[in-house]
């Protein structure tokens, strides 16, 4: 490679820090960059000052407004742009001899299989998605690229260096769960705001919109979980109800603009609480919820029962001063958000963070259900989902959470709170990106160099003592269902080639080195799905195409006995210049060869430390009291160093401490425990 005039000066620096073993190799290393948002932008800005010579940046977002903040590669100009190209291009500038390769798409499409990560020295992830990351570092397990996780909340950071079977991967320890909640809580007895916005985002909205499935998983599992019978019953019925209200939202664009709009409101917001108040039981304890009328709080005579809103009244609740607005129908509501209204009169009037009224909510709700509508009319979308850069979802999330939290007395949230709780935004800190992308960059040099006693796991703590925390890498967990397995890739045509083939062929028939394991009883899934086990054949002389078994995708080809490693398969596509008259697939050279499973090492059972507390738990039956004691010729003695006052607490519990086995008893209410 032809040194660039101007680069030797340029990489001066990084010489002389670096060494020139590592300071040569930087322009032909490849690096893929997965993420292009608040870590991806300050990292790519390293990466290229640093001088990686072919970077390849890949995001599915596009720029919003609210990432100007803290992702600096973006101006207001680049809205609604692709943040790859836009970054990629930003960039670009800072060193003319590094080559940056945008891509606009989603890490987890089918063409970014095993084969396609290969291509690339290392990957660094700058993800805010748990799935996409832990794809990712399946992807890079199979492919044997290294791998630098890390991950941001508010001042808190995290490096991880991944490297397959030397350090443990993003998987080895399980992750927390977002938190739930109750199926009734949310459906029928909200008292937090964050009840009212899960209820939006994650039940109205794929009822209306999403894709027709059967509401009643969810319930029965809810049933399962010993939740209010007839709650469950009535909630039943309101599924049923749905049908039709879908059907309205699906029909011909006929009825005028607020039509449907009006019959989603009136199923939700008053016949579906009206259902809910002939309960009389469930709201003994409770405050009961004000069903809402849709002409009275356009016409501004309804009066709320119980009012968290802004005038906090407790009467008509309408407008900011009582009165409707100007402007009709989500005209009103319109203008108030891109902040057309006359009641901006200072900073805090700001768009997203304006308090809004019940009139206005009821504006964006019936202006956002027609814009969604819109669009399922369209036929371009069968089914919407939520999106925090979605504002037709945001709204419709935003006017429905803060009509259902008025009917039942709760306090509304504006658009910017709505959008942080529904979207799990944690508020980013560009600090917090900075120090962490130099972290990055750090490690992925001791991956470079293969320096792998130097990588660590490195934690930014909200600790002024101590901000950074490096801690060496932890082996790989031999329990861990990820990078514990045996990948390999085979090349097919997956229209041509059965399950049964690949089945035997990876196997092989077990004779020599690299031959396989030869046959053996497996069974065989497809992500979640069986495909073949050993009772059950059907599936082998079906093609991996009819099994919807396709490039990108993996089969876990696991042993029936237990004792072998699972053999994670990734599907790939044959080379251009495959012959026709050869096999439809090009077996993986040598074949895996699983290694038999770690055995769990069984822990010898410790006794629990005694308690410090004055009080003392009685003891199970099967305990023998742990005080001190020595055994001697097979007789259980009792240290004499006793206290008085522990000999008093001991009692109090039941227990008698005696000197001697042969210690006379007289009570009779006394057991012996031997």
């Amino acid at each position: 490679m032809t040194t660039p005039p101007g680069s030797s000066r340029r990489s001066s620096h990084a010489e002389a820090i670096l060494g020139p073993e590592l300071s040569a190799r930087l322009p032909q290393t490849k690096v893929l960059l997965v993420g292009a948002g608040g870590i991806g932008c300050e990292l790519l800005k390293n990466i290229v000052l640093a001088g990686f010579g072919h970077i390849t940046l890949l995001d599915l977002d596009t720029i919003d407004l609210s990432n100007l903040n803290r992702q600096f590669l973006f101006r207001k100009k680049d809205v609604k742009q692709s943040k790859a190209l836009v970054a990629a291009k930003t960039a670009s500038a800072f060193n003319p001899n590094v080559r940056i390769t945008p891509i606009h798409g989603n890490i987890k499409e089918p063409q970014f299989d095993i084969s396609w990560f290969k291509q690339y020295d290392i990957v660094l992830n700058a993800l805010d998605n748990l799935e996409a990351r832990r794809h990712v570092n399946k992807m890079c397990l199979a492919a044997g690229v290294p791998l630098v996780e890390s991950g941001t909340a508010g001042y808190l950071g995290q490096v991880q260096p991944i490297v397959k079977d030397r350090a443990e991967c993003f998987d080895c320890v399980p992750k927390s769960t977002p938190k739930t909640f109750p199926v009734c809580t949310i459906r029928s007895t909200p008292s937090q705001p964050i009840h009212c916005i899960v209820w939006a985002k994650s039940y109205l909205l794929p009822q209306l919109f999403g894709e027709d499935e059967d509401a009643g998983g969810e319930l029965d599992e809810a049933e399962k979980q010993g939740e209010n019978a007839q709650e469950i019953a009535t909630l039943r019925k309101e599924a049923v109800a749905f049908k039709a209200v879908r059907a309205a939202l699906r029909a011909p664009a006929e009825m005028t603009s607020s039509d449907a709009a009006k019959i989603v409101f009136a199923k939700v917001f008053r016949s579906d609480i009206e259902n809910l108040l002939s309960m009389a039981d469930m709201w003994r304890s409770r405050e009961p919820p004000t069903p809402l009328d849709f002409d009275a709080i356009r016409n501004g005579t309804f009066v709320a029962k119980k009012s968290h809103q802004p005038n906090g009244n407790g009467t008509a609740v309408n407008g900011a001063n009582g009165a409707a607005p100007k402007a009709p129908g989500s005209a009103a509501t319109e203008q108030l958000l891109n902040g057309a209204s006359s009641r901006t009169t200072s900073a805090a009037s700001l768009k997203d963070q304006r308090t809004l009224s019940l009139v206005d909510n009821l504006e964006l709700f019936v202006a956002s259900v027609n814009r969604l509508a819109a669009r399922i009319r369209s036929g371009k979308e069968e089914a919407i989902s939520f999106d925090k850069d979605d504002d037709d979802t945001l709204d419709f999330v935003t006017a429905s959470a803060n009509l259902r939290s008025t009917a039942y007395g709760i306090i509304t949230k504006s658009r910017w709170e709505v959008k942080e709780m529904a979207g799990n935004i944690i508020p980013a800190i560009a600090t917090t990106n900075a120090i962490i992308s130099g972290l990055i960059v750090l490690q992925a040099f001791h991956l470079l160099r293969k320096s792998y006693n130097s990588l660590r796991n490195v934690h930014v703590q909200f600790r002024p003592s101590m901000p950074l925390s490096a801690i060496k890498i932890s082996l790989p967990n031999d329990s861990c269902g990820v990078c514990r397995d045996n990948f390999a890739e085979i090349l097919c045509d997956p229209a041509r080639v059965t399950l049964g083939e690949v089945i035997d062929g990876i196997l092989g028939d077990g004779e020599g080195e690299g031959a396989g394991t030869g046959k053996r009883d497996v069974s065989v899934y497809e992500d979640k799905r069986v495909l073949s086990d050993p009772d059950w054949d059907d599936n082998l002389d079906r093609t991996l195409e009819s099994l919807n078994v396709t490039r990108g995708k993996f089969l876990s080809i696991v042993d029936d006995d237990g004792e072998l490693e699972t053999i994670q398969l990734g599907i790939g596509i044959l080379p251009p210049n495959h012959s026709v008259d050869e096999p439809p697939y090009i077996l993986p050279t040598p074949l895996p060869q699983p290694k038999r499973k770690v055995k769990p090492r069984l822990l010898e059972k410790t006794p629990p430390p005694p308690p410090t507390g004055t009080k003392r738990s009685a003891p199970d039956d099967d305990d023998v009291p742990s005080a001190k004691r020595s055994k001697n010729n097979g007789v259980l003695q009792v240290d004499k160093s006793f206290s008085p006052s522990k000999r008093r607490k001991l009692e109090e519990d039941g227990l008698i401490m005696i000197d001697l086995a042969d210690s006379n008893l007289d009570d009779a209410d006394i057991i012996v425990i031997d």
